[in-house]
């Protein structure tokens, strides 16, 4: 039995101001403001809020700075965010607007110096490092560049050199179950969480209360981050004006009004895994 105090933490992933959700990390919906979802989950119960930018390592970008800044005057847990971090200032700005964690993966997978320069000067528990992992030919790899590119490294071989050099925390993403609504990679999320010493984060795949526990009770994972499990039931408190919305938004146009609008879902799951006698907050 998992005895960690488990972490809730809404995973959202930003593309051109407005977030997002797809399917192995590609058809990506828009779904509305973040600073709005963010702002319902942090009133909900959420203990940590995790914003990544979806295209910033791709296209050399970062524009998350605005959101971490708007989201850290409202709120009081903390916040991560990643997505375009390629150096020492980047993390630093990031750290500037509000941010509590730095997430990262492209800049360490390319250069695990980086790594270590940057718990050097911010320290271990400011930098979480995002690991994507898929599956090729039956083999377990990582990717880099939110999904894009494969990299021909063991995820377990490299979870544990990420710890060796200095990493705060990982955020364990299974890219084959991301956005899928099946369930966690529980091999997957259960051998990287036993052979590191560090807060593991488990993401990809939940689609109900109970293969969220089930990851919990079945692996030494510190925390779930999850994306369609809530945003699905929460992007029908929010209206939006169609004109302010840049890309594919048919998928709000066309979306029937959601059963469980006005339900505290972050609630109702903390309450469903302390009957189950998961210690969450």
């Amino acid at each position: 039995m998992n005895k960690n105090l488990i972490r809730i933490i809404p995973k959202l992933d930003i593309k051109n101001g407005n977030l997002i959700k797809g399917i192995n990390l590609e058809g990506l919906r828009i779904l509305g403001n973040p600073t709005n979802f963010s702002n319902i989950y942090y009133n909900h119960g959420a203990d940590e809020i995790c914003y990544l930018d979806n295209v910033a390592s791709l296209y050399g970008t970062n524009n998350i700075l605005k959101f971490v800044r708007q989201t850290a005057k409202n709120i009081r847990i903390p916040i991560s965010a990643g997505g375009g971090i390629r150096g020492i200032k980047d993390i630093e700005n990031m750290l500037i607007s509000g941010a509590d964690k730095v997430v990262i993966n492209t800049a360490i997978v390319d250069d695990i110096n980086f790594l270590k320069q940057a718990v050097k000067f911010f320290g271990s528990s400011t930098i979480t490092v995002l690991v994507e992992c898929i599956k090729f030919n039956n083999s377990r790899y990582i990717t880099k560049s939110n999904g894009r590119d494969l990299i021909k490294l063991s995820p377990f071989d490299w979870c544990k050199k990420l710890e060796d050099n200095g990493a705060g925390e990982l955020f364990i993403t299974s890219v084959d179950h991301e956005g899928l609504r099946s369930g966690f990679d529980i091999k997957l999320m259960k051998k990287i969480s036993k052979n590191v010493s560090i807060p593991v984060i488990a993401h990809g795949g939940a689609g109900s209360f109970k293969q969220v526990l089930r990851v919990i009770k079945e692996t030494h994972i510190s925390g779930v981050s999850l994306a369609s499990l809530l945003h699905y039931s929460y992007c029908d408190y929010f209206k939006f004006k169609k004109k302010k919305i840049i890309g594919n938004y048919e998928f709000l146009l066309s979306r029937k009004k959601n059963k469980t609008k006005n339900r505290n879902v972050i609630k109702d799951l903390k309450n469903f895994l302390k009957k189950n006698k998961i210690n969450v907050r």
